[in-house]
């Protein structure tokens, strides 16, 4: 938790992001770091454990960071959840809370609403627009032999 805790102190001092930063650990060895970029990268996706994941994914040759844990500054946003649950590790620990998180300006409540409501309640407009040749690519997923779950 200290090397995640420093990681989001060096975001901050160079003006890179918010104050978050991430480790993933794998046989007590860090094999993922991040720190938040958002601001650096012009990438809103640019969080710590965004960045974390795909370090130790690279550095492991492989999309699971099953048997991996992750250290985190902040409990992770909902992006970053999704992400964690993707990439499937064994734990997460997390020091701040996402109440800490939102009171010095980064509230992830109004996403976690969002999430929960009906498609035509969002505020982003979100329509579904039929598709015979999206739906012919997810037919030939499935039937497809020797195809790599994740």
């Amino acid at each position: 938790m200290n090397e995640a805790v420093l990681l989001s102190e060096r975001g901050i001092r160079n003006n890179d992001g918010g104050p978050f930063g991430c480790v993933i650990v794998k046989d007590n060895l860090i094999i993922g770091r991040g720190y938040n970029q958002v601001i650096s990268s012009n990438d809103p996706t640019a969080h710590a454990e965004i960045i974390a994941i795909r370090d130790a994914c690279k550095n492991l040759g492989t999309f699971s960071l099953d048997g991996c844990e992750v250290y985190t500054s902040c409990e992770p946003c909902p992006m970053c959840l999704g992400a964690i649950y993707w990439a499937r590790p064994k734990i997460i620990y997390y020091a701040n809370t996402h109440k800490d998180a939102a009171a010095i300006g980064f509230d992830d409540s109004m996403i976690y609403e969002e999430i929960n409501k009906d498609l035509k309640d969002r505020k982003i407009p979100t329509i579904h627009l039929e598709s015979a040749e999206a739906k012919k690519i997810f037919l030939d997923w499935d039937d497809k032999k020797g195809r790599i779950s994740y």
